[in-house]
C-alpha cells in the first residue's frame, strides 16, 4: 500500500473540509515565509499536523496546491474589492481604502504569496497558465472601477487615455510597487507613497469639479 493510498483510508476519519483548510493555511504560511522555491510538502504537512500523503490526496501536485492557496485568498479579496467599489461614496475615499487593504495584504503575507507565484510562473508554463487568469480577474476589477470613475467625473482627457489605458497604468504600477516593497527599498517606497497621494488628491479635485454647479 502506498502512502497516498494509506492517506485515502485516513481521510474519512477527519472532516474533509477541515483537513483541506488546514493544508491550505499551512501552505499559505510556508509560501509567505519561505517562498515557492523552498516550499516543501513535508513541511506543509508537518505544520498542518497531517500525514504528508494527504496533500497528494487532496491536491495532487505542488502547483495545484499553490493555485488552491491563491484561490482561497483571492475569492475573499476580490469580493472585498468589488463590494468596496460598488458601494456609494467618493472615489478618493475608495482609493484610500484600497491603500489600507494593500497594507493589510502586506501584513498578512498575501502580497508575498502572489509575488512568489508570479515569479515562479515565469519558468513554469503550467503554473503560468493557471496563475495569469487569477491576476487578470483582479485587473478586471480595476478596469470596472476606472470605467465607473470616468462615467462619474467625465474628465477632459486625450482620446488615448481611455478606461483600458488608465486601468493598465494603475494595475501595472501597483504590481511593480508590490515587488519593490517586498524587496525593501525605502526610497522606492517613499516615491510610491508620493504617487499614491497624488492620485488621491487628483480624485478629490475631480470630485470638487463635479460638485460645482454648471455655469448659467
Amino acid at each position: 500500500m502506498t502512502a497516498t493510498e494509506a492517506a485515502r483510508l485516513q481521510a474519512p476519519a477527519t472532516a474533509g473540509s477541515d483537513t483541506r483548510a488546514r493544508i491550505l493555511d499551512a501552505a499559505f504560511r510556508c509560501l509567505a515565509s519561505s517562498g515557492y522555491a523552498a516550499l516543501s510538502v513535508r513541511q506543509i504537512a508537518k505544520d498542518a499536523g497531517l500525514n504528508h500523503a494527504l496533500i497528494s490526496y487532496y491536491f495532487g501536485t505542488k502547483d495545484r496546491l499553490v493555485i488552491a492557496v491563491l484561490d482561497e485568498a483571492n475569492r475573499r479579496l476580490l469580493r472585498r474589492q468589488r463590494e468596496m467599489y460598488a458601494a456609494p461614496g467618493r472615489f478618493a475615499d475608495k482609493w484610500a481604502q484600497a491603500r489600507r487593504f494593500y497594507e493589510s495584504d502586506l501584513a498578512s503575507g498575501f502580497v508575498r504569496v502572489q509575488a512568489e507565484l508570479y515569479a515562479a510562473s515565469l519558468s513554469n508554463e503550467e503554473l503560468r497558465r493557471q496563475f495569469v487568469p487569477r491576476v487578470q480577474a483582479w485587473k478586471s476589477v480595476v478596469l470596472e472601477a476606472v470605467r465607473d470613475a470616468l462615467r462619474t467625473y467625465r474628465p477632459q482627457l486625450p482620446e488615448a487615455f481611455d478606461a483600458e489605458a488608465i486601468a493598465t497604468l494603475i494595475s501595472e504600477f501597483w504590481l511593480g510597487m508590490e515587488f519593490a516593497r517586498l524587496i525593501g527599498d525605502d526610497d522606492e517606497q517613499a516615491r510610491h507613497e508620493k504617487a499614491l497621494d497624488a492620485v488621491e488628491r487628483m480624485l478629490i479635485a475631480l470630485e470638487s469639479d463635479t460638485a460645482k454647479p454648471l455655469p448659467g
